[in-house]
């Protein structure tokens, strides 16, 4: 069957909902839900039961970088800079030196192996060199999985991060492949040249960002979710063209507006959380559609072994290369190197040869499809069996909650204040998102003279009101004080 106008909305939809109801079940078997979304599209397209005929690889490459552009931004938004802060020189290793080491050492194994050019190895390797963003997002956070000390923040950042590195290897690689004449040590100044405009894109378009969301005062809160899109792709577009790299941008940009206090923020969480799924939905069924079965047999044998190389050599030698230069215990580094999943980003990078036309592309895209497949099939299944034999898993009840997590819960706070303001006080004529407000704290209602307001980011503070502060424990209200520097006590209700 051929896509048309006429029913791609409704084939669309079916493909989505089968989706989504097979992937609530699919962990009671211990199967990651990407994977059943992939394998959902491999059985509706052109070699499936679906006979959906779709190969398009520039319309696959289009999917692909709109879903990341979502997928990076919303992982931005949930990251906590105070978990970050102390492992972001491991995470920055990782996602740079750790990308480099594995491009190079799968690369070598592959021209060893292979009939490919050493520049097509290393295209090869550079393409599967990252961890997978929407892979490991969804995978420790569906299973919502409790690791010790910083683990967690380290595998989220360095997975979020380290796109723009096999990205830019990627695109290094593949003009090597096409100009046999050009020497390695080109790469360099492209190397540089998108890593620095892409770090002061993001961080000059999130702080942009942030004053335009508090600042654009617009009648409906529904609105702001949609802002956010709009500078998220400025961000993307502008970065890349002027020659940055828009992913590490779109990525530094999201981190930023995570950690500041924004009008309507959880309202705009909310949304990101369901977007990003909905992208990751989106993306493994397109890229699920675009490969063919058939022309996958051919590959198996060399693609397990390349699979396999990557998994128990290629990624665990560049992960204790990498973290060499820091204090870590070694089952740390063991389950690091573990959670290297590989999942959607490669397969869209594996688009880049098809489209340049390049004599091994086809290939090249089988084996990277057949790659993710295994890596997702193996390690991610097993994410939490090895966490657990390696001891670096907490008990699910001593999971402690990001700041993100307190912000989007929908619980009963335990405590209740109510905090007049005064003439004098600090907070008068601020906005809320001004005031520095604790996490785990919400002014949940405002009396001022007869009238009761529901308040939100962007009402302002008047003498006389008095606040109804809810928070999960009297303690916060200490917190409480200090964000309103109010001269007066804090009264219970």
């Amino acid at each position: 069957m051929n896509l048309t106008i006429e029913n791609i909305v409704l084939v669309g939809s079916i493909l989505l909902l089968i989706s989504i109801i097979v992937g609530k079940t699919s962990y009671k078997f211990g199967v990651p839900t990407l994977l059943l979304f992939l394998m959902i599209g491999m059985l509706a397209g052109s070699d499936g039961i679906g006979g959906i005929h779709f190969d398009n690889p520039a319309i696959a490459q289009f999917i692909g970088v709109v879903s990341l552009n979502f997928i990076l931004f919303s992982g931005g938004l949930d990251t906590n800079w105070k978990s970050v802060k102390p492992i972001l020189r491991e995470g920055i290793v990782l996602s740079t030196l750790g990308v480099l080491l594995t491009a190079l050492t799968l690369g070598t194994f592959v021209w060893l192996i292979t009939d490919f050019t050493i520049y097509e190895s290393m295209l090869l390797g550079s393409i599967v060199s990252s961890t997978d963003a929407a892979a490991v997002f969804s995978i420790l956070r569906s299973k919502s999985l409790a690791l010790k000390t910083n683990l967690r923040p380290t595998l989220e950042l360095e997975s979020g991060s380290n796109d723009p590195m096999a990205y830019v290897l990627t695109i290094a690689f593949l003009t090597l492949v096409i100009n046999q004449d050009q020497s390695v040590f080109s790469i360099i100044p492209l190397f540089l040249q998108q890593m620095i405009l892409g770090g002061i894109a993001g961080f000059g378009f999130g702080k942009l960002s942030k004053w335009i969301i508090n600042n654009i005062k617009l009648d409906f809160e529904g609105l702001y979710p949609v802002l956010v899109i709009a500078l998220m792709f400025i961000t993307f577009s502008a970065t890349d063209f002027v020659g940055g790299n828009g992913f590490l941008a779109i990525y530094i940009c999201a981190v930023y507006l995570g950690n500041q206090d924004l009008i309507h923020k959880k309202t705009i969480l909310k949304m990101y959380d369901g977007l990003a799924w909905l992208m990751q939905i989106v993306l493994f069924l397109t890229l699920g559609l675009l490969v063919f079965p058939t022309q996958i047999v051919p590959i198996i044998g060399i693609g397990l072994l390349i699979a396999l190389f990557q998994i128990i050599i290629a990624r665990p030698l560049s992960v204790l290369l990498s973290l060499s230069f820091f204090k870590m215990k070694l089952r740390r580094r063991f389950y690091i190197s573990w959670v290297g999943l590989r999942g959607a980003v490669p397969i869209v990078f594996a688009t880049y040869p098809l489209l340049a036309g390049i004599d091994k592309a086809n290939m090249i895209f089988n084996i990277v499809f057949f790659i993710s497949v295994i890596s997702i099939l193996i390690q991610g299944t097993t994410l939490s069996v090895v966490a657990k034999w390696l001891h670096v898993a907490l008990p699910q009840k001593a999971k402690p909650l990001s700041a993100t997590d307190l912000l989007l819960t929908e619980n009963p706070k335990a405590e209740m204040r109510e905090v007049h303001i005064t003439a004098d006080g600090f907070a008068v004529d601020k906005k809320i998102v001004e005031l520095k407000f604790p996490k785990n704290a919400i002014i949940a209602m405002i009396r001022r003279d007869e009238s009761y307001i529901t308040p939100n980011g962007s009402t302002k503070i008047e003498a006389n009101d008095k606040l109804i502060v809810l928070a999960d424990k009297a303690e916060v209200f200490t917190d409480v004080f200090t964000a309103l520097n109010m001269p007066q006590e804090l009264k219970k209700e």
